[in-house]
């Protein structure tokens, strides 16, 4: 069994069962941030230094898509060769009314998309080697089925 790892450390729980990205919350006013913060509240009218660490809603709203028609630069590093263009989703979640972006699953075509149409979180693999797969986030449309590992 190969060993399962956040791309970036932090920012997201990887179980299975239980797929969430993780931010701060502040203790004072509540605001809510993604990617977490760990020095200072960013609402310009708080601005504590007591932050936790807080699961973000696995479900959202499709607020904008676009597909990405060419290979992006390094860092990038592409998943098929040749590339194969894929969808970008900004998706409103639920419960803090914040935009997240990341890319659609595999398998979901750009006509099915619609804007506030529901999605959820689903966990992709980004990368992989003998002994360790490196796990990412990705939407896909509720009723979709399709694309996750």
């Amino acid at each position: 069994m190969k060993t399962r790892n956040p791309a970036v450390q932090g920012w997201l729980n990887i179980d299975p069962e239980r797929p969430r990205l993780m931010g701060t919350r502040c203790t004072r006013c509540s605001s809510v941030f993604f990617p977490g913060e760990n020095t200072r509240c960013r609402n310009p009218s708080c601005g504590a230094h007591t932050l936790e660490e807080t699961e973000l809603s696995p479900s959202g709203r499709l607020w904008s898509y676009t597909n990405a028609g060419y290979k992006p630069p390094p860092p990038f590093v592409p998943r098929t060769d040749p590339f194969k263009p894929f969808l970008i989703a900004a998706v409103e979640l639920d419960a803090e009314k914040m935009v997240v972006l990341g890319q659609v699953v595999d398998g979901v075509d750009l006509v099915t998309l619609k804007v506030g149409m529901p999605m959820e979180l689903a966990l992709d693999t980004l990368l992989e080697d003998d002994a360790t797969k490196t796990i990412v986030w990705k939407w896909k449309p509720v009723s979709s089925t399709e694309g996750a590992r």
